[in-house]
């Protein structure tokens, strides 16, 4: 089993995946192929993808039964104690600055100082 998911990439590279696997949703793919297709596949994904995003999900032999490939993606795989798990991007501080008076609380205290 594949699940292949694309994010921002060409319109041409999701008419060429239909030839081999079900879109179920945009850019979301899923089917039965042989490694050799699915290795194949991969590496015209990479060829075509160009600035987009992918991920590839498939069986493997492994203890999880599963593996991953990825392309540009933020999320990657990493090897923890023979379980491979996908590791988020560190968080930046993504909630900016607030400047002071934009509660009510602080219009209040503008308010009080006004007078």
């Amino acid at each position: 089993m594949v699940v292949l998911v694309l994010t921002a990439c060409p319109a041409g590279l999701r008419g060429h995946l239909t030839r081999w696997l079900l879109e179920v949703s945009p850019g979301v793919f899923i089917g039965e192929i042989t490694a050799r297709v699915r290795e194949r596949m991969w590496l015209r994904v990479l060829e075509l993808a160009k600035d987009g995003r992918a991920i590839m999900v498939y069986s493997a032999d492994s203890e999880q039964g599963l593996s991953y490939r990825v392309h540009r993606h933020d999320w990657e795989p990493v090897d923890f104690d023979g379980v491979w798990l996908m590791r988020r991007p560190e968080e930046v501080d993504a909630t900016p600055a607030m400047r002071p008076g934009w509660s009510s609380v602080g219009r209040m205290r503008r308010a009080r100082r006004g007078r």
